[in-house]
């Protein structure tokens, strides 16, 4: 994204190592949440599977 800012001659909104964190937290919230969503998943499973 630094590019576009760069080649259209505008300041980016976010220094480059803000932003960098602020990828990293995007990409660990969605970890974490592929990650409930599992065990989430599993858990029903399970209980489906014991009630049959």
């Amino acid at each position: 994204m630094g590019v576009v800012y760069w080649a259209i001659h505008v300041q980016s909104p976010a220094p480059g190592p803000i932003a960098l964190v602020g990828l990293l937290g995007m990409v660990a919230g969605q970890w974490v949440a592929r990650r409930v969503r599992q065990r989430l998943t599993s858990r029903r499973e399970r209980r489906t599977t014991i009630a049959n």
